[in-house]
Formats: structure tokens, sequence, C-alpha cells
């Protein structure tokens, strides 16, 4: 081992005297590493998993890519397109596609005995991906889709159901402005909840063979396909493997197709989740300035507390670098024990969250009813390596004080 690594031991370990206000003053700093450390951690798994469960509910309302008429517009008053299972298949088969499913939107308005209240009838067959409804379903149970005859059974949100004072099982008119005025009853066979209030006080889902019949529709009409992808990161890729499927398409009544991804069509959500990145990008940085500054405070007072040994050093002969190397290793050391135990409280904390929820959120300011957390392993290591990085590069600095003190000075000093 070489010498300097020794010494550094040594000194960590108590073997060298000297430590009169080192000791405690690396304490704190210890402290600040632990603290700093568990406050990233749990930022990045907090911003990540609220970006996540955002997105997925977002996603789930319209999917990640929708392949749609030329000219559709958000009216949801779509003109229809040609189910083509040529293309239905093609698209179901590139590799990161999970399902491709139809729909149809339809708007219209609720109304019960006392309220009314503007509303989207979303159409969805038997090859509609219900995982997402099934999550976020709080009461009864979904219409049945694969039915030979379309059942008239919807769901509605819990925002919807509080506006209009309707039940679980209740039956309720929804009206239809076309050249005439259509009415229709359904029976309410499930209520459902995902804390986005704009989007759930919007969607009622039914089986899309009500909207064919609606729009007197061929059974072979739909307002397009929805696409589900088993990566988002994959999205913009696979938007434009879509895309260049569709170009080419031409029905046999001229409609031609678009494919837009989740992004395209709501941008705003979009905008607002992709800050988070920017927040939690600052709070990593402030973080690591605090804790830089606490590890430049210790080592200046480890370095002035040993006076004695850096003058006896150079005395018999060594040279300022291997002198540097004392401190930059045990700084390093110090830090490493920090992250350590940072790592352990921080992802500890983490886990108890995401197993047991024990911080609650109002849903109503923050769309989750709790605080929700999200795991990745590359960036715990990737925050690891910055901060050691980062620690390191600043002791640089106040580590060059050890090569100032002369040695006859620093002998007499007390």
């Amino acid at each position: 081992m070489k010498p300097e690594y020794f010494i550094a031991g040594k000194i960590q370990s108590g073997g060298v005297s000297g430590r009169k206000l080192a000791g405690p003053v690396l304490k704190v700093a210890v402290g600040g590493i632990i603290l700093g450390m568990v406050v990233m951690i749990l930022s990045i798994a907090i911003g990540t998993g609220f970006k996540r469960e955002i997105r997925e509910k977002i996603v789930g309302f319209g999917s990640h890519i929708q392949v749609v008429n030329y000219d559709f517009n958000l009216s949801y008053e779509a003109n229809p397109i040609r189910f083509n299972q040529e293309l239905y298949t093609a698209i179901k088969e590139l590799d990161g596609v999970k399902n491709v499913q139809r729909f149809a939107v339809k708007p219209g308005l609720l109304k019960s005995e006392e309220e009314m209240q503007g509303a989207v009838l979303k159409g969805i067959g038997d090859d509609y991906d219900t995982d997402f409804l099934e999550s976020i379903l709080q009461l009864g149970e979904l219409p049945d889709f694969a039915g030979e005859s379309p059942a008239n059974e919807i769901i509605i949100s819990a925002t919807l159901a509080n506006i209009l004072n309707l039940q679980l099982g209740q039956d309720v008119f929804m009206y239809f402005f076309q050249e005439q005025i259509r009415a229709r009853r359904y029976t309410i066979v499930g209520i459902y909840d995902s804390n986005l209030p704009d989007l759930d006080k919007m969607f009622v889902v039914a089986d899309l063979r009500h909207i064919q019949r609606l729009n007197n529709w061929d059974a072979d009409q739909i307002a397009g396909y929805e696409v589900l992808l088993n990566d988002f990161d994959k999205l913009d890729e696979l938007w434009y493997e879509i895309y260049d499927l569709t170009a080419s398409y031409i029905s046999p009544e001229g409609a031609m197709l678009r494919a837009q991804s989740i992004r395209q069509t709501q941008p705003q959500i979009f905008s607002w989740l992709d800050l988070l990145d920017m927040n939690i990008a600052v709070i990593i940085v402030l973080i690591l300035l605090v804790a830089g500054f606490n590890m430049i405070t210790g080592l200046l007072i480890l370095i002035l507390e040993r006076t004695n040994m850096i003058g006896i050093l150079k005395a018999i002969g060594m040279s300022d670098w291997p002198l540097r190397k004392i401190f930059l290793s045990l700084a390093v050391r110090i830090a490493i024990r920090g992250l350590v135990w940072g790592n352990l409280v921080g992802i500890g904390l983490a886990m108890i969250q995401m197993r047991f929820g024990l911080v609650s959120l109002d849903p109503a300011s923050y769309f989750l009813d709790t605080v929700p957390i999200h795991i990745d392993l590359s960036h715990i290591l990737l925050l690891n390596a910055g901060a050691i990085l980062a620690i390191f590069l600043m002791m640089i600095g106040p580590s060059y004080v050890a090569t100032r003190i002369t040695p006859v000075k620093a002998i007499h000093f007390d």
C-alpha cells in the first residue's frame, strides 16, 4: 500500500493525533452527505414516479399513438375509416407494440332528473386492452363488449356521478345532436376514478357498436385505431414507423390516414411534466453544492489540525502531490461512507412508501392519492457516480492548502 493511502486510513480511524475539532466537523459533513443523498434519491424517485403515474393515466384515456382519418380534429365528431385487417396486423406486429384496438367517440349530453352535463361517449370493442380501466374502476364492473348484441351499459366517472347525482345500477339518458336529437338510455354498471378531473369529467365508456349505430356506420367503420406500446421511451421511434405504414394508405372511399402520438394530442400536459426534470436537476445541484461546501469546511479544518504532521512529512521528503492525495483519499472515503448510508436510508424510505403508501396526497391538487415512487437502478448509479465525482473535484482546491505549508513553520505550529 502506498504511504499516502496508509496515512489517510490512519487519520480516518483515529490513529493519527490531532482529532480535537475535526472529528465533530467531519461527522457533520458525513451527516450532510447522508441527508443530501436521501433527499436526492427521494426527489428522483418521487419525480420519476409522478411522471410515470400521470403519463400512464393520460395514455390510458388516449393510448400512445392514434391512427385516424386525416381530417380528424378535436371536435370528437370524427369521419369514419374502414377497418383494414392488413394494416391492423402490420401495426400489431411491429416490435414494441403491445396492442392495437378499435375505438370511436361521440359527444353528447348526459341528463339526470336534476342535472345535465356534456360528455364524450367513447366506444371500445372486444379487442380493447381493459387493464387501465380495471385499475381505476372503483365500483361495479365493465360492460360486456363481446356479446352478440351491445348491452345498454356504460361506465362513468365518480366526478360525473357526483355532478349528476347518479349511482351504480341507475339508468341515465344521453342525448346526441345530429340532424335530429337522439336519446339513448344507458345503465351504469361501473364507476371509475382516475383522479384527473378534466378527463374524468369528459369520458363515458360504452360498446363501440352503440356509436356505429348512432352514426349509421357499417360494422367495419370506426373512428380509428389506438396503439399501445410496451415502452414509452420508444414512442417517437414507433410513431415514425407507424406514420410510414399509414402514409400510403387510401381507403376505397378515398380517405387518408394519419398517425398522431400522445405528445402531439396532449402537448400542454407533457410540457408540464418535462418541467419536473428541470426542478429535480436544480434540487440535485443545490444539494451537491451544500454537501460539497460541508466537505470543504471539514477538509480545511482537518488540514489545519494536522499542520505539524504535514510539516514533518514534507521535511522527510514527501512531495506535494502525494501529500494532497492523503487528504483527497480521506475526503473520498468520508464521502463514500456518507453515500453508502444515504443510499440505504433513501432507498429504504422509498421502498417503504412504495410498499405501504404511508404519505398520502390530495387528489384534487396532485391528481394522485399517495406519493408515487419509482426506483430506477440506472438513476441511482448515475447519481452516486456524479456525487463522488463532484465532491472529488471540489476537494482538489482545498487540498492545495496542504502544499502551501512550509516545514519549518509547520513543525513549530501549535
